[in-house]
């Protein structure tokens, strides 16, 4: 036990720590993204598929605690990190170089982190927590991306989620110890692809609804 409290008290305990759960999170975005491309069919196969998950029971409230301790561990690290990162340089740079691989993705991981943990709670609030049934939730949705204030925020969130997947995947197969030059250029390559997918797919969904469905 001592053993573990000392790893993960350390820096690269911590990484592993946020490698880990930023891995469980993009599995869930997967899963995620593939439910909510049933939005594109229309409400009977969406209503479908909403009734099908409320089938699984105790399986999606297990799921769902998981995801919440995986979030808390996320935003706990992510945060400690950040402010370690702040108090180990407290003067900025009077130059930004992008010297050692620096990306927008890895320049604004802090900041996209906190802009995605505000969406996610509006989202949940919006969604998930309003009243609603099986059959109406698809009407719910097409009335919040109804407003043009919402569907900005929700394409400004997708972006900040591209922009963090875009550093995340290839950082956390590094820090999980695939680092080699054989494969790591394949691996941000891919981080690119994923993060993009991720990104344009979700964020197409509220311009969809609003002009096309």
């Amino acid at each position: 036990m001592i053993w573990l409290i000392t790893t993960f008290s350390s820096s690269i305990g911590k990484k592993l720590l946020m490698a880990i759960t930023g891995l469980g999170f993009i599995g869930f975005l997967t899963v995620h993204l593939i439910g909510n491309l049933t939005l594109y069919s229309g409400q009977p196969l969406f209503t479908s598929y909403v009734k099908h998950l409320h089938t699984l029971g105790p399986l999606i409230t297990l799921a769902e605690l998981g995801l919440l301790f995986l979030a808390v561990i996320h935003i706990l690290i992510g945060t400690l990190l950040f402010y370690e990162n702040l108090m180990a340089r407290p003067v900025r740079y009077k130059t930004n170089k992008s010297a050692g691989g620096r990306t927008i993705g890895s320049a604004t991981q802090p900041y996209t982190g906190f802009v995605i943990l505000a969406f996610v709670i509006v989202h949940l609030l919006d969604f998930h927590f309003a009243e609603h049934t099986d059959d109406s939730l698809y009407m719910l949705i097409s009335s919040a991306f109804s407003n043009p204030i919402y569907v900005g925020i929700y394409i400004i969130a997708m972006i900040a989620v591209a922009l963090h997947i875009s550093h995340g995947f290839w950082s956390l197969f590094q820090t999980l110890g695939a680092n080699h030059p054989k494969y790591m250029p394949f691996v941000q390559r891919l981080g690119i692809v994923v993060s993009l997918v991720f990104g344009i797919a979700f964020g197409f969904i509220p311009l969809f609804i609003s002009f096309i469905a």
